[in-house]
């Protein structure tokens, strides 16, 4: 319900604005239709008639769904490096380090929620085309900011010894990203309230002290 109200929104706005803000628009309906249908099953006249224009009008915008979704997913992953350079310069020590980049990825779910959806859904799928090869080297660059972290705060002795790095890496990235598939922004939760309670149980555990 909550989905199909957001198209409905962004159809109005789709029909209501123009130049690059009509652009935005269907690219925020593409979004969340790509999240919710799936790349393979959302039709160019699927994306249309939720904007409530002929697909031909669409051409006029994009050559193709592809590059729809290329667009989509370069603008998060692009924001996202970013975010992830910054926290770097700016951390005081790999504990703040960590508990940032989850806060920030956390953060980005208000933004981009479309995006990371179709990320953590699509990447097997579209990382197959010579286009989105980009798909995969993101991930590692993801994966080697965050291990890096993790490496220095063993090393430093902020972290435990026996800490495999790329485990808990993936062990904080499926925690994290997949919270996409049942986070509504519209709801109850807030992306930073969800993010407090990550913090908790990463840095305090659940079991309780003797």
């Amino acid at each position: 319900m909550a989905s199909t109200k957001r198209l409905t929104a962004r159809s109005r706005a789709a029909r209501d604005s123009g130049g690059s803000g009509r652009r935005a628009e269907l690219l925020a309906i593409a979004g969340e239709l790509f999240a919710i249908r799936g790349f393979l099953a959302t039709t160019v006249r699927d994306i249309a008639d939720a904007a409530g224009i002929l697909s031909g009008s669409l051409y006029h915008h994009f050559d193709s769904k592809e590059s729809m979704v290329d667009e989509i997913l370069r603008e998060f992953l692009d924001a996202q490096r970013e975010t992830n350079e910054q926290v770097l310069r700016e951390a005081s020590d790999p504990r703040a380090a960590i508990i940032e980049l989850i806060r920030r990825s956390f953060g980005a779910m208000r933004q981009y929620r479309a995006a990371i959806a179709i990320f953590q859904n699509e990447s097997k799928y579209l990382g197959g085309f010579e286009r989105f090869g980009y798909l995969q080297q993101a991930a590692e660059d993801f994966e080697r900011v965050w291990t890096r972290v993790l490496q220095d705060g063993r090393s430093a002795g902020v972290f435990r010894e026996d800490l495999d790095p790329k485990v808990t890496y993936r062990f904080i990235r499926d925690m994290v990203w997949t919270a996409v598939h049942w986070y509504d922004p519209s709801g109850t939760l807030t992306a930073d309230g969800i993010a407090d309670q990550y913090i908790k149980i990463l840095c305090g555990g659940i079991v309780l002290r003797e």
